[in-house]
């Protein structure tokens, strides 16, 4: 029987690891506000059509770092490169999804989600194709001429995502998209995430409070230290592609290594055991 998992799957991941050039990188990244350290010494690379999430304490810097990825903020150390060149900007090869859903509340959903396209300076019929694309993709069709304060909470944050697509980002940063959501409409969307990224595969960066998502969502998980944030450890899930979300839950390997996230966020002080083999049934 081959072991489900073992010590070694702990990683540094780095352009060696596969031959390739990352996506997007971060080397050395620092910040600050005020007197305030807020992140220190951050490296990560991300794949093409990697899926990172993201789990570390309140307050350690996540949002910062997805901030300072999609060029919103600068970090005062360190440096991020998006396929070699130098982020010092929003760049439209990224799109973020927030908590909150940031639907404008006095347009129509077709109206939020090519908002974007519009700035950009797209032409209609294209700005039309993308906006009923992607409406579609995310199971919105048939409320295109409806308001925010019209749709259910899901159905906002699925026309955030829509938005998102819709500019066809290379990265796709999402910030604790499904907080707010009942637990129901969070593992609905959770799946129609993936269903979505199985479509048009791209690189993306998840923010999660939650075990169960990160491993759900990732094919590598990041733990960040308190404050100021840095990486504590990480590690490749191995679930693959077409992952059946519900079949992982019962899994032997999901349930140990959710065991093994909390009992690192709950010793957020301590180093962390290694992974433990499991042996398939």
């Amino acid at each position: 029987m081959e072991p489900l998992f073992s010590t070694g799957i702990l990683v540094s991941m780095s352009s060696s690891d596969n031959g390739t050039n990352p996506t997007l990188r971060l080397q050395g990244v620092g910040k600050w506000f005020g007197s305030l350290h807020v992140l220190d010494d951050i490296d990560i690379d991300v794949k093409t059509q990697e899926i990172l999430t993201v789990l570390g304490p309140s307050g350690c810097g996540k949002t910062t770092l997805l901030r300072i990825v999609n060029g919103l903020i600068l970090c005062e150390r360190g440096e991020v490169s998006f396929k070699g060149e130098l982020v010092d900007g929003p760049r439209p090869e990224m799109a973020m999804v927030f908590q909150n859903f940031g639907l404008f509340p006095w347009k129509r959903l077709d109206q939020n989600i090519g908002y974007a396209l519009k700035i950009q300076g797209k032409e209609k019929g294209e700005i039309d194709r993308l906006v009923s694309h992607y409406t579609e993709l995310v199971g919105l069709g048939g409320f295109e001429a409806n308001y925010p304060a019209q749709l259910s909470g899901g159905m906002q944050q699925r026309a955030g995502l829509a938005r998102a697509l819709a500019a066809q980002p290379d990265v796709l940063l999402m910030d604790e998209p499904f907080g707010a959501l009942d637990a129901l409409t969070r593992e609905t969307l959770q799946e129609e995430l993936l269903r979505i990224n199985e479509a048009e595969p791209k690189a993306m960066i998840f923010i999660t409070h939650s075990i169960d998502e990160a491993l759900l969502l990732g094919d590598r998980v990041l733990v960040m230290t308190p404050r100021p944030g840095r990486i504590r450890f990480q590690f490749e899930t191995g679930f693959g592609r077409g992952r059946d979300l519900e079949e992982l839950r019962g899994g032997k390997r999901f349930q140990a290594l959710r065991h093994y996230l909390w009992e690192a966020l709950r010793n957020p002080d301590e180093e962390p055991e290694p992974i433990p083999e499991l042996i398939a049934e």
